[in-house]
């Protein structure tokens, strides 16, 4: 390992770069930003995102590389499939225990830095590897488990939650800063730690709030003549479009079936186009992949919806080219994530400067942010009356001055508030108080 006179920074990255996973990339810009400042080391699984393992990263147990001034170190594991449980649970566990059985290998840390991915496993990682190194721990909730567990109905094994519940809360305990990222997160936090009386009880870590981002100068409103947008736009016959556009994982979290019911209520039972004012075609597209492909698939065919198109992972370097193909995107997240977890996806689409038909509950994170920009129309998981309307009135409003400002009220709040130079910022002052 290379020797500087930069402090260590070791952090335990489930998914990083080329990884498509929100947080690999919010990691890796993370980890190169913090480059100047640190001698920045990365533990992270082999490129497995999407399942499969490239032919390269089959062989050996683990592979040390450089990327753009950070030592990553990836550990081998299994190709999984993400419909089966215990093909997932496999793929876990072998990247927790070869993390901590390769953690020597990093040489020495003078800060670790945990991301709570894979769920609790990440942070005992943390946990671990700040013992070996008598290091400071930096722990990194981008998801709280298992109340996430619950909230999408992924175990009911009231023993298995139970343990988690006490193992994350140790580590929260452990860790020298705990980071979410959301004021939603934050309160969930204090109650994790709250007394009989209703107050913080004893325990409660020290901890701070820092956003995620994206990067707004690589994603950033763009004409609609644009000749990079009109090629998606072709390439997926959505010119002359009304594009609502779903960018981000077919995963539980959000109430993605529940707004396929909504789309098929809005088309009818004739199932003729949905026309806007001005008589162009709406078109429902979904960019992604993830759990719930395959049935919402299904859903789409069995009901025979030809305005809702399903569109494959886009690369980052198109990211900024999918996202201001659509009109208008959603932002959704199931009933109860929140305070569990934060949709990095809104950052995206206010850094496109486009409005948002927002589902969420009341008070989370992303409400809060649409509420007070502006930027969209929002209802809670579950009313689909309100969700009918709101999709409705975008339809109805389509072409017209209102939506335009929705989406430049957001972009200008991003910029204010929001970006990768600010968050980063943060990031670095909490590291170097330590």
């Amino acid at each position: 390992m290379k020797k500087t006179s930069k402090k260590s920074l070791l952090i335990y990255a489930h998914y990083y770069y080329p990884d498509v996973a929100s947080t690999a990339q919010i990691l890796q810009e993370l980890a190169e930003s913090l480059s100047e400042s640190f001698d920045v080391k990365v533990i992270s699984a082999v490129p497995s995102y999407g399942g499969t393992v490239m032919k390269k990263y089959q062989e050996k147990a683990y592979y040390i590389e450089e990327v753009n001034g950070v030592t990553v170190i990836r550990v081998k594991v299994p190709s999984f499939d993400k419909n089966k449980k215990f093909s997932r649970v496999k793929n876990i566990l072998a990247y927790f225990f070869r993390a901590a059985c390769v953690t020597r290998k990093a040489g020495k840390a003078d800060v670790v830095f945990a991301v709570s991915q894979p769920p609790v496993l990440g942070g005992l990682l943390g946990v671990w590897g700040s013992f070996l190194n008598r290091a400071k721990l930096v722990y990194n909730i981008q998801d709280f488990n298992p109340e996430q567990i619950s909230a999408t109905n992924y175990s009911n094994n009231k023993l298995m939650l139970k343990l988690l519940a006490w193992i994350d809360k140790r580590t929260c305990r452990k860790a020298d800063k705990v980071i979410v990222v959301g004021r939603d997160m934050a309160e969930v936090l204090a109650k994790r730690f709250w007394g009989r009386q209703g107050i913080p009880g004893r325990g409660m870590p020290a901890y701070s709030v820092i956003n995620n981002w994206v990067n707004e100068k690589e994603v950033f409103p763009l004409p609609k003549d644009d000749p990079h947008v009109t090629a998606f736009r072709e390439q997926y016959d959505l010119q002359n479009k009304f594009v609502i556009m779903y960018s981000g994982n077919l995963g539980l979290y959000y109430d993605l079936e529940n707004i396929l019911s909504v789309i098929a209520d809005l088309c009818g039972n004739d199932r003729k186009p949905l026309l806007t004012h001005d008589g162009r075609r709406v078109a429902f597209v979904f960019v992604g992949e993830g759990v719930l492909g395959n049935r919402m698939k299904e859903f789409v065919r069995k009901r025979a919806l030809s305005d809702v198109v399903f569109i494959p992972y886009q690369n980052k370097e198109n990211l900024n080219y999918s996202l201001n193909a659509a009109d208008v995107h959603w932002c959704i997240n199931a009933k109860g994530i929140k305070g569990v977890s934060v949709p990095s996806k809104i950052y995206g689409i206010l850094a496109a400067g486009k409005p948002i038909i927002g589902v969420q509950e009341k008070n989370s994170e992303a409400y809060r942010i649409v509420e007070k920009t502006r930027c969209g129309l929002l209802s809670e998981p579950g009313d689909r009356e309100k969700l009918f309307e709101n999709v409705n009135w975008f339809i109805e409003q389509s072409g017209k001055a209102q939506i335009d400002e929705m989406g430049k009220r957001g972009r200008e709040y991003l910029v204010d508030c929001l970006t990768k130079e600010i968050s980063v910022g943060k990031y670095k002052k909490e590291l170097n108080s330590l």
